[in-house]
């Protein structure tokens, strides 16, 4: 079916999210299906055969037999948890598409931090939402000509074993939160962190980015290349700033970052 670029205004805000028209929310378009492969690989596949797919129309799985994380992790099924991906059409003057992470994490901290204020989820550059060091969520960004797929996956009920970290969930913290209600939320707050994005460029979001995430200090390690560091924020265009044991600081422009666990366990 053609997806026509529909927002819908709702009277009043909700959780604190999307109060950028005077109080009035814009609610995007929200496509829930039973069960798919991928969200992502749906989108791209539409845009490919030249769909319209309307900025910001979101599409939600009930099930995810073939999900994906970043550099080909399985991130699959769980019912009840938040599976969905978005699309965002670049437009001249947008920053760098790159940066939508930032946009997509900011979307997601807020929304967490609104339904589940005592959780106290940090984000982890570039892509990770976590929970005392566990994954509770993860962006996939994919780009096809002008058009990026955002896929954000959230633990809100059940968390995938994963072979080289560990997963957290929002219930098992004490924050059931039912999986249509987080997905218009965190739909407004994707509308509200895009404009930002827009109209006030990639600095103002990393403004957004740096109080929801994991404190300055905190030890990393680039896992590709094998770098370990502390997290010194992030630079204007959004690459993170990784101070090494001689005081130097490095610009990461993209990789696997980790949290080293044996501080993380108190070493």
């Amino acid at each position: 079916m053609a997806l026509g670029r529909r927002l819908f205004v709702h009277s009043r805000a909700r959780d604190g999210l999307g109060k950028r028209s005077s109080g009035a929310v814009l609610i995007p378009p929200i496509e829930r299906i039973a069960q798919t492969g991928s969200t992502n690989a749906d989108l791209l596949a539409r845009l490919a055969s030249g769909e319209h797919v309307g900025d910001g129309h979101w599409l939600v799985a009930d099930r995810q037999t073939a999900g994906r994380g970043r550099l080909g992790r399985g991130w699959n099924d769980g019912q009840g948890n938040f599976m969905g991906s978005t699309v965002v059409h670049l437009t001249v003057g947008d920053p760098s598409a790159a940066t939508l992470a930032l946009v997509a994490g900011v979307a997601l901290a807020k929304t967490v931090a609104a339904l589940a204020p005592g959780v106290g989820a940090q984000l982890k550059w570039p892509n990770d939402l976590l929970i005392d060091g566990a994954k509770c969520a993860g962006i996939l960004m994919e780009r096809t000509g002008n058009s990026v797929v955002i896929g954000i996956g959230v633990n809100l009920t059940a968390a995938p074993e994963l072979p080289d970290r560990p997963t957290a969930t929002l219930a098992a913290n004490s924050a059931p939160i039912d999986r249509d209600h987080f997905a218009s939320a965190l739909g407004i707050a994707m509308i509200d962190a895009l404009w930002t994005w827009r109209q006030e460029g990639v600095a103002s979001i990393v403004r957004a980015w740096l109080p929801q995430a994991h404190p300055v200090g905190t030890p990393l390690r680039v896992s590709e290349q094998g770098i370990e560091g502390y997290f010194d924020g992030l630079a204007e265009d959004g690459a993170l700033r990784l101070r090494r044991d001689g005081g130097e600081t490095m610009l990461v422009h993209a990789g696997d970052v980790e949290l080293r666990r044996p501080v993380e366990e108190g070493n």
